[in-house]
């Protein structure tokens, strides 16, 4: 594995070294055709780029799957230089000694720890266009929402010290992509204020969960979605009435396997499940929740990964009554992120323990409401059965069959009664269980819902 993975690095980097010097004779170009200095070249489009073959890297196999154009190719290794060959752009660093300052139609900014050259859009266009109006006006486009690299999330535009000026916007490649285009290897993202999403995985199985008959037929019309759901939209007549995300609602008293039922949703799938951290998601700066949330589904878009809401109530609960302007802002977030997620293109699912905590006009939008209830007697004898372990059985007095039917708990419930009795029993150097520790476990959970026994 080490060395396949040496072998593609090796390919990839000779293919980069070709394709940053083109970048450079391009630069080199443009700006002898700005300053009038005599070349053999009219024009950048006559400097070719290096001939792509896919078994070249990973990056020339991405630019061939995605046919890049010209101006895409250029935009894209200019996004990329300044990460693996900063110094083709200290070129742009060049002063203007008419007005002792740096040349403001190169664009860029310094880099405050490295002090390289980043390009913005700016950039990108003087490279592209020159002082040619009607070409800049052209490739403007290359930024727009639809436009490949932008909305496959290759390349994000950032905001500069501030600025607020589309034209002063970053040019970055995003970090999902790096791995992917250097190394053919894809890094998944750190969790971060920037990122507020946690890879939910499970080491457990389907037959792990005990769900009732209704909550399973309703978790499985899910994975139907999810492994057909693409086909489902390629028949024809279909695309344009029905929209391509899948949004539904998990709601159940807490420990029913509504989280659970999320992660193996994932591991049957293959597609990754993000937990969404509702802490930092919610801001009580106005306007900085939407730019949150806004960051998860930028990251999301393009990829098939499984957007998982806990406690989705804090996030998408009623909206209040207009008492204040901060109350007119909150339901215009509330607003706005029903709306991006109802024109999400993947699969989003909300976990609340009330339905009646989710804003009806939000509940409409969902293709499905599943109901996660406390197990039943059989279900909750399933689930003490499955929870022991091998190692560490129930001594032969304790009757689960009768603690199932007694106690009305919740998988995550008896989950944490077993976590008790086997601490206790290890702590012991028990062989077995005791029905003691089992009534104490229960007892415990019992006190945390207000019950007393």
């Amino acid at each position: 594995m080490a060395a396949k993975l040496k072998s593609v690095i090796e390919k990839n980097a000779a293919f980069l070294t070709l394709e940053m010097e083109w970048l450079r004779q391009i630069i080199d170009l443009r700006l002898r055709l700005y300053f009038n200095e005599n070349t053999s070249n009219k024009s950048i489009t006559e400097i070719l780029p290096p001939a792509i073959n896919a078994e070249d890297g990973p990056y020339p196999a991405f630019i061939m799957a995605n046919e890049l154009s010209f101006p895409q190719r250029v935009l894209l290794a200019l996004a990329i230089a300044p990460g693996i060959k900063p110094e083709l752009l200290d070129a742009f660093f060049a002063k203007n000694i008419t007005y002792d300052k740096k040349f403001s139609e190169f664009g860029g900014i310094s880099s405050a720890t490295a002090n390289n050259f980043i390009p913005t859009v700016q950039t990108a266009l003087f490279l592209l266009a020159g002082n040619n109006l009607q070409l800049r006006f052209q490739y403007h486009q290359l930024f727009d929402p639809d436009e490949l690299l932008i909305k496959l999330g290759v390349i994000e535009l950032k905001d500069a010290h501030n600025e607020h000026s589309f034209f002063n916007s970053l040019l970055h490649v995003q970090d999902d992509y790096i791995g992917p285009l250097i190394t053919g290897t894809h890094k998944k993202p750190m969790y971060s204020e920037s990122f507020p999403a946690k890879l939910l995985t499970t080491g457990l199985d389907w037959d792990d969960v005990v769900l009732a008959t209704a909550s399973r037929e309703g978790v499985e019309e899910v994975l139907d979605w999810i492994r057909h759901g693409k086909d489902v939209l390629s028949l024809q007549g279909l695309q344009k009435r029905l929209k391509p995300g899948y949004k539904t609602l998990f709601y159940g008293p807490p420990g029913t396997g509504k989280t659970l039922t999320a992660a193996l949703l994932g591991k049957a799938t293959g597609n990754e499940v993000y937990r969404i951290d509702i802490s930092l998601i919610v801001s009580r700066y106005v306007g900085e929740t939407e730019k949150n949330l806004a960051r998860v589904f930028d990251r999301a878009e393009s990829k098939d990964w499984i957007l998982f809401f806990d406690e989705a109530d804090a996030l998408f609960g009623k909206r209040t009554d207009v008492n204040s302007s901060n109350d007119r802002f909150a339901n215009q977030e509330v607003a706005y992120l029903l709306q991006r997620i109802e024109d999400h293109n993947g699969m989003v699912i909300l976990a609340s323990n009330l339905k009646d905590n989710i804003d009806k006009a939000f509940l409409r939008r969902f293709q499905s409401l599943i109901y996660f209830p406390v197990p039943g007697a059989d279900e909750r004898y399933l689930l003490w059965k499955n929870a022991f372990s091998e190692g560490m059985q129930p001594a032969k007095e304790v009757e689960l069959q009768l603690l199932a039917e007694k106690y009305a708990l919740s998988g995550g419930s008896i989950v944490n009664v077993v976590r008790y009795c086997c601490l206790k029993a290890v702590k012991n150097n028990a062989i077995f269980i005791t029905a003691k520790d089992i009534d104490d476990g229960i007892r415990r959970e019992l006190q945390k819902e207000g019950k007393i026994i």
